[in-house]
């Protein structure tokens, strides 16, 4: 089972990520990892903190001679920003003299962790609880789902993703996405594949900078090259698709998932929703295939082997600079709510922490079918699986080999 935690608040010392799970002999540098926190870090819009971190990660525990050794993986990434707020953040109590640290948030802001926090867990600051919602703690989701991404990798499958929309505007998706995706997508300052929509997007950002405002946006992430064979149907918490959503709306800001069709399937008969099925000769889908891939690349919880396709819907960024109502929690009355340094949005960066997200799901998925505690042996675990299917089909076709 891969599986991984973080811990580090968003302007403490430092982000911490353990990833357990990882076979044995998978090729792993630094490099890989911060060319990942990199990307995280892209996209027009995005805030002054972003000007003040450049993400690197350091190796702790579990890689050896660039490769992995099978215990877990312990990653930190240093905050830049730690030295500005030391003081705020330091674990150490305070003197009785001390006057009260800085920086307090008792002026709650709507959309955000700082009410229900302060109400769940007691506290009257709510930087106790807003330091760990923040979206820095993604950049520790990232530097794993890089290794995941590596794994994957092995096995010949890409992750890629690029933005659909932000604000009102819309991009058109072109029948045949470019690959490498990313390669394409990264080359937008939006992320985005269409010319006309990039710029449109931008002026829409622009716009709302302007407007003290904040916008939301629409992403595809897109995995290649799946075995037919992960995930299952058998028990709710085994389905993929299932667990890849729960992923997905995990990521801070996000409030909707879909896969293939998604919700437009609703609105669709039957013949138009689902995909017919032929022979083909993709090996990772069994020898079957299909012309369409409307289902996003599973059925019933399970790869089907055509690509996996899933849009993930984030909201506009709860910070705003012209903010909303509140009410202040140390005096009870109405008052604005806070305004702490923010992006105009992020749904740039959403692209690459959901492929980070998709990409542990799908390594976790890998690992559970096939098993193995070293790459070989997990490598020879797969092929065995998919030559056994073309033998098969192609037996019980009566055709020649």
């Amino acid at each position: 089972m891969i599986r991984f935690t973080t811990a580090g608040e968003s302007h403490g010392r430092a982000l911490v990520a353990v990833l357990e799970g990882v076979p044995a002999g998978l090729a792993v540098a630094a490099e890989d990892i911060d060319r990942e926190l990199r990307r995280r870090m892209m996209g027009h819009g995005r805030g002054a903190r972003m000007k003040i971190e450049a993400d690197r990660v350091e190796l702790v525990s579990g890689v050896r001679a660039g490769e992995t050794i099978g215990s877990p993986i312990a990653m930190l990434i240093p905050n830049r920003d730690w030295s500005n707020w030391a003081d705020v953040m330091a674990p150490e109590p305070d003197a009785p003299s001390a006057p009260p640290r800085r920086r307090q948030v008792h002026r709650p802001r709507p959309g955000h962790v700082d009410l229900v926090g302060v109400l769940k867990y007691g506290r009257t600051d709510a930087r106790d609880v807003l330091e760990r919602a923040s979206a820095r703690e993604t950049a520790a989701r990232v530097a794993c789902g890089a290794v995941g991404k590596l794994l994957l990798g092995a096995f010949g499958v890409e992750i890629g993703s690029h933005v659909v929309a932000i604000g009102g505007v819309e991009a058109p998706v072109p029948a045949t996405l470019p690959r490498p995706l990313n390669a394409a997508a990264d080359a937008s300052p939006v992320r985005c594949l269409a010319d006309e929509a990039t710029r449109d997007m931008v002026v829409a950002i622009d716009a709302a900078k302007r407007a003290r405002d904040t916008l939301g946006g629409v992403v595809e992430i897109v995995a290649f090259g799946l075995p037919v064979g992960l995930g299952s149907h058998v028990s709710w918490d085994r389905k993929l698709d299932g667990r890849l959503a729960g992923a997905l709306m995990s990521i801070p800001a996000v409030k909707g998932v879909e896969i293939g069709l998604g919700f437009a399937a609703a609105r669709h008969p039957g013949s138009e929703v689902h995909d017919a099925i032929r022979r083909g000769p993709a090996k990772e889908a069994g020898g079957f295939g299909r012309d369409t891939n409307r289902a996003g690349g599973t059925e019933a919880g399970i790869t089907t082997g055509e690509p996996l396709a899933i849009r993930v819907a984030m909201k506009p960024i709860a910070t705003l600079m012209r903010p909303l109502e509140t009410v202040d929690l140390v005096t009870g009355k109405t008052s604005k709510a806070q305004a702490e340094r923010s992006d105009v949005t992020a749904v740039p960066a959403l692209g690459v922490i959901g492929e980070a997200m998709v990409a542990l799901v799908l390594a976790d998925a890998l690992v559970e079918k096939f098993g193995g505690d070293s790459l070989a042996e997990l490598r020879a675990n797969v092929t065995q699986y998919l030559d056994g299917l073309a033998r098969r089909f192609t037996a019980e076709s009566g055709a020649e080999e």
